[in-house]
This record gives structure tokens, C-alpha cells and sequence, in this order.
């Protein structure tokens, strides 16, 4: 297949898909938006516990399909990192308890992104909107720590028993849905480009993207069970005891991806016209 014709294929598919969606538009010539995008990313849980600090780099790509001047779909990649170390912590437990990790994180979502205001990237007359999204994503995660400058797996592990006649829990997930909420402004640079300021939080349904969630196991019984190494990275301290709390299982830890987002509208006509027409 030649790459003319896989191009073809490719705008017959948007304007089938535009046409369907149809009634939602109202009539509004419908269009495709793609883009980049470049921020920070940080987390909330029992290793950090305040917006934007402790942030990594993000980036990614967007795309949007406008439905109307108020309504778009939006898809979007995004991978970057967080963590977290209790030696930054004001508090004396966390500073004793001595642990951190850090994660990568590779997200895919899906979702609906509705504008304040009437906005067009394609029309100067409505050039600029607030804007609230929603999603449902796909994440990777993977915590890791630090140990005598080795990186280290930390799932794997089992620190807090997992996998183990110590506890009655299985390893924690890797792969995790999460719901990506936000907000953001958008305003063309140009006719065709504009530019989007946003922020957004991911609600999780896991406590372990840190690695930390429970109770203390027995080190001794848990080195035994799933190696020296997992006993040593569950419990730095002769102090908090088997059976004490680690963590805080009844909260989920919760990400963010902030930072701006460049889009520019690739058609410069109305495609679907011109295959309608072929």
C-alpha cells in the first residue's frame, strides 16, 4: 500500500467517524487538532504529601477532534516520572522510617474535554476558552528505589509480605486504570496553532505506587521467605516493629501531568468535502 493512499484511508476514516458524531456537532464543521506536550509530573501519597513538589519532567502527545465549539474528544500520551523520599519530610516518623522510591509512568487516556466558551483553533473570532476535562486512562507504573546506588525493582520484592505466608495479599498490579480529571485555558497563537495551559490530577485505585501502603512484616521471617534483600528495603529501622503501620492503606496515592500544550489544525480545508467528492 502505497504511503498516497494509506493517507487517504486514514482522513476517510476521521471524516466516517465525524460524520457519525454528526448530531453532537450541531452542524459545526468538525476537525482534527494534534499536538505535543510538555510539563511536570509529581505524585500524592505516603512518601510526599504536597502539590508540585518533588515534580519531574513530563512530555507527550494530544489529539483533540472538535465536535463543536464547546465539546471536543481528546487522546493522549503522556510518560514521565514521580517520587518521593521521607528524608525531605517535617516529620519525625517519616524522617525515621528512611524509605523512597520512584516511578515511571506511561499513560494512555481517553476522554471528553468541554470548553467555557465558544473556541474555534481554526477561526480568530472565538479565540480562547477555559476549559474541564475528563478521562479514562491505561497507566504503567513501575516503583523503584535507590539502594547503595543500585536501582531496584521494588514490586517484585514483596516488601510489605506480599506473596508470602506473611501476608494475605498478592503483588500489587503494575498496570493500573486511573481517571485523569483537569483543567486548562487554550488560546490560538495564529489561525490553526494555538497554545494550552493545564493542569491535571489522576485518581488511582492503588496505594502502591510508592511501594508503600500497610502494616510491618517480620524482617527476619520475610528475608527468609522472599530473600535479604526484601527484608532490608521493608524495614530501615530497629524502631517500628512487625505489625506497625507503614503506611496509610486507606488513602490511594494519587499523580499529576501539568505544563503547556502546543496543537495546530493540519487540514487547511474541509478533507471530508474533497473525498465525498472523489
Amino acid at each position: 500500500m502505497s504511503a498516497n493512499h494509506s493517507n487517504k484511508v486514514l482522513v476517510l476514516f476521521i471524516c466516517l467517524f465525524g460524520y457519525t458524531m454528526n448530531g453532537y456537532s450541531q452542524n459545526y464543521k468538525q476537525a482534527s487538532e494534534i499536538g505535543v506536550f510538555g510539563g511536570g509530573a509529581y505524585y500524592i501519597g505516603e512518601l510526599n504529601h504536597e502539590h508540585f513538589v518533588q515534580s519531574k519532567v513530563a512530555f507527550g502527545a494530544v489529539y483533540r477532534y472538535n465536535l463543536s465549539t464547546r465539546h471536543n474528544l481528546r487522546f493522549t500520551a503522556i510518560y514521565g516520572s514521580v517520587y518521593g523520599n521521607d528524608v525531605n519530610s517535617n516529620n519525625a516518623f517519616e524522617n525515621t522510617r528512611d524509605l523512597n522510591f520512584n516511578s515511571s509512568l506511561f499513560e494512555l487516556a481517553v476522554g471528553y474535554e468541554i470548553n467555557f466558551f465558544k473556541y474555534a483553533i481554526k477561526d480568530m473570532k472565538f479565540p480562547f476558552s477555559p476549559y474541564f476535562f475528563y478521562q479514562l486512562a491505561y497507566t504503567r507504573i513501575n516503583p523503584q528505589t535507590n539502594y547503595d546506588n543500585i536501582i531496584v525493582d521494588l514490586q517484585p520484592l514483596g516488601t510489605e509480605g506480599q506473596n508470602s505466608v506473611l501476608s494475605d495479599k498478592n503483588s500489587y498490579s503494575l498496570n493500573q486504570i486511573t481517571v485523569p480529571l483537569g483543567i486548562g485555558i487554550k488560546f490560538n497563537l495564529r489561525k490553526r496553532v494555538a497554545i494550552s495551559i493545564e493542569y491535571g490530577i489522576r485518581k488511582t485505585f492503588t496505594d502502591y505506587l510508592d511501594d508503600v501502603s500497610g502494616a510491618y512484616v517480620n524482617t527476619l521471617l520475610l528475608a527468609d521467605a522472599s530473600g535479604p534483600l526484601a527484608g532490608d528495603l521493608s524495614n530501615k529501622t530497629d524502631i517500628y516493629q512487625s505489625g506497625m503501620n507503614r503506611g496509610n492503606p486507606s488513602n490511594k496515592d494519587w499523580y499529576s501531568f501539568y505544563g503547556f500544550m502546543i496543537t495546530f489544525k493540519p487540514f487547511k480545508y474541509d478533507v471530508c468535502k474533497a473525498m465525498k467528492g472523489n
